[in-house]
């Protein structure tokens, strides 16, 4: 007589605690590839727009006219325009403003971008916390039902008189695929997490080379 050990069948056969261990793991894997996709699309767009920003930027455009573009209200701005557009705004402010200096000013219109840049930067590293913590918690989750299962099983033996590998492997299999589900979860978890934390930090990293560049940019105005 054979054993059903098909993934449904020891689903159905394991105890409720290992039963809601494994539920968890399949919803948690599901959010964790949900965010996995999310966030890549994410920092490829911020990649891409930042490119085509820093194109237009050095290409020589009056940077006034580039800024009421971006200022518009149908303007989807992002990452590296916003910082801009915090710069410029802020710089052209205290310019007006009566008896403001040039250095008060390129150190107003910093401060406004480095604003900017931390709420990019918060924007970009979105969701990683999760990734995170789905990638060091899952196995343990998953070797919790394990232990359960199996401490099931080996209960169960107390209660016949011959035991045998045939009445003890559904139990272990069942608990075995906890661990499994928690590996599953957990390996795109990291994968995704190291992968998408590199790329915000590059992308953090030219958005503040992006801000020196630019402040260099308007000390050479304020001083024309």
């Amino acid at each position: 007589m054979t054993t059903d050990l098909s993934i449904v069948h020891l689903f159905l056969g394991a105890s409720p605690i290992v039963q809601l261990v494994m539920l968890a793991l399949l919803l948690v894997s599901l959010l964790s590839w949900f965010v996995i996709f999310h966030r890549g699309k994410v920092l490829r767009w911020a990649r891409r727009d930042a490119d085509a920003f820093e194109q237009r930027f050095w290409s020589g455009t009056e940077l006034g006219a580039l800024f009421k573009e971006i200022s518009r209200d149908d303007y989807q701005a992002s990452g590296m325009e916003r910082i801009f557009e915090a710069g410029f705004r802020e710089f052209a402010r205290l310019r007006r403003k009566e008896g403001g200096t040039g250095q008060a000013t390129i150190e107003g219109a910093q401060r406004a971008m480095r604003v900017a840049l931390m709420r990019e930067n918060d924007a970009l590293e979105h969701h990683l916390s999760f990734l995170a913590t789905v990638g060091s918690t899952s196995p343990y989750v998953g070797l919790f039902g394990t232990v359960w299962g199996i401490m099931n099983s080996f209960r169960a033996l107390g209660n016949v008189q011959q035991a045998t590998i045939a009445m003890v492997a559904p139990g272990i299999a069942e608990a075995l695929v906890a661990t499994a589900m928690g590996l599953f979860a957990a390996i795109p978890a990291v994968i995704a997490y190291n992968r998408f934390a590199n790329d915000a930090e590059r992308l953090g990293n030219r958005y503040e080379n992006f801000l020196e560049e630019f402040a260099a940019v308007l000390q050479r105005q304020a001083g024309a």
